[in-house]
């Protein structure tokens, strides 16, 4: 089995649209040069990581002109060199925030902590294939580390949470919205491999500027949770919705029916598997939706590999998976929030991750966003949306506004209108 054969998560081997390129200047009387598909890495995952960190600036997330001078760095496809790149760069964030805390200069000093954490927090994506899963634990706690100090920086204070969850406790961060009285609030659920960070640009900061409280958690598997507390993912996510919906409903500043779901990147699927089941929900978005999670793991096996996978031979599928060392990279980095060691086991695990039978107990309104060239779950989101029943919105975001791939990295702003007009037209109706 060749390297092209397999690729855990389909992004990884899928190229993506044009994008984003390094203009060039013609001669002085030559004709215009044709557009050309240009692009920072030619490596897809590098390529991809690139562009969601660039999109973290539309919110303050980063400095644009700090993205481009890490990828000035990088030698592409080698992971090692981005790896260091980011640490390196995150220690200069950090330092130039600790030098604006101590002054006492407290917007900057919150800027940059955001910004460090958002840089650290990327190295954690090539660690694997760089060759050092032993710098994950550290390089996650001081991605935390910051973020914290990004937190407890605000004017209006952010309480830590811990959200009772089966005899422990989830971690999270509830953000006020300026103001006296009961407020809606928007729940935001991340992905497979996301950060608490991440989330103040997938809707945190949106939220707050348009009046909603807003809760970010980390869920069995994520995070903290993951790294600290050993939980791993889970099929059944509205045993994790339900407890964080009792804190919310059991808070004196809620607006307990206007209480709304947001979830990113996998979370298209956790989210409307628990609206499925959890119905003190007033409305969800699934960006994109997730109608089947295996298939970004099982849709590039051979033929006779997957026959392995449908016949039971645990054997036989772990020893073909198990090659060469970008492989196993990659392996180890999807695996690991399953808490799985077996290849086999984790591919079985993510066929659960379905929402086929479930889909049509969704209650609550719905909107399911629809990137071109989604790379992860092509054509799910239609799916999804056709399962549904009652209020149900499908937006498509396209190559043209600039906004394609999956979770519409580089336009966070667009995203932002099209899903908060939604959520704030959906939750302003009578229930």
């Amino acid at each position: 089995m060749n390297r092209r054969d397999f690729v855990v998560g389909a992004a990884l081997a899928v190229e993506l649209v044009p994008h984003l390129g390094r203009a060039q200047t013609p001669a002085p009387g030559a004709p215009p040069p044709e557009k050309a598909n240009t692009r920072f890495f030619r490596d897809a995952e590098f390529e991809y990581i690139f562009l969601c960190l660039l999109g973290l600036a539309y919110d303050g997330g980063v400095d644009v002109g700090s993205c481009l001078a890490i990828a000035e760095q990088i030698v592409d496809g080698d992971a090692a060199s981005a790896f260091q790149a980011f640490i390196a760069a995150g220690a200069r964030l950090r330092d130039i925030a600790e030098l604006s805390a101590k002054a006492a200069h407290r917007v900057s000093a919150r800027q940059a902590f955001l910004h460090a954490s958002n840089v650290i927090f990327t190295a954690t994506y090539f660690a694997d294939r760089a060759g050092v899963p032993d710098h994950l634990l550290p390089t996650f706690t001081t991605h935390r580390g910051a973020w914290d100090r990004f937190v407890d920086l605000f004017d209006e204070p952010v309480e830590r949470v811990r959200i009772p969850y089966q005899g422990t406790t989830l971690p999270g961060y509830f953000f006020r919205a300026p103001g006296a009285g009961r407020k809606p609030v928007l729940i935001l659920n991340n992905g497979s491999d996301g950060s608490v960070s991440f989330m103040w640009s997938a809707g945190l900061a949106a939220g707050l500027a348009r009046g909603y409280h807003c809760l970010v958690f980390d869920g069995p598997g994520q995070g903290a949770t993951l790294w600290l507390q050993k939980l791993s993912f889970r099929p059944d996510w509205e045993k994790v919705i339900t407890p964080v919906v009792d804190f919310l409903v059991a808070r004196d500043d809620v607006d307990v029916k206007r209480i709304a779901l947001l979830g990113v990147s996998q979370g298209g699927y956790w989210v409307p598997r628990a609206a499925a089941f959890e119905h003190r929900l007033a409305a969800i978005v699934a960006d994109p939706g997730v109608w089947d999670v295996s298939t970004s793991w099982t849709g590039h096996l051979p033929p006779p590999v997957l026959h392995m996978l449908d016949a039971g031979d645990r054997t036989g599928f772990d020893a073909a998976l198990r090659g060469g060392p970008r492989q196993m990279a990659l392996l180890a980095f999807r695996m690991r929030p399953y808490g799985m060691t077996s290849p086999y086991d984790v591919f079985k695990a993510t066929q659960q991750y379905r929402l086929a039978e479930v889909a049509g107990l969704i209650r609550c309104p719905v909107l399911v966003t629809d990137p071109d060239a989604e790379q992860f779950w092509p054509g799910q989101s239609r799916l999804l949306f056709d399962a549904l029943h009652g209020n149900r919105e499908l937006i498509r975001f396209t190559a043209a506004d600039g906004a394609a791939g999956h979770c519409e990295p580089t336009a966070s702003g667009l995203r932002a209108q099209r899903i908060f007009d939604w959520l704030d037209s959906t939750l302003s109706q009578p229930t």
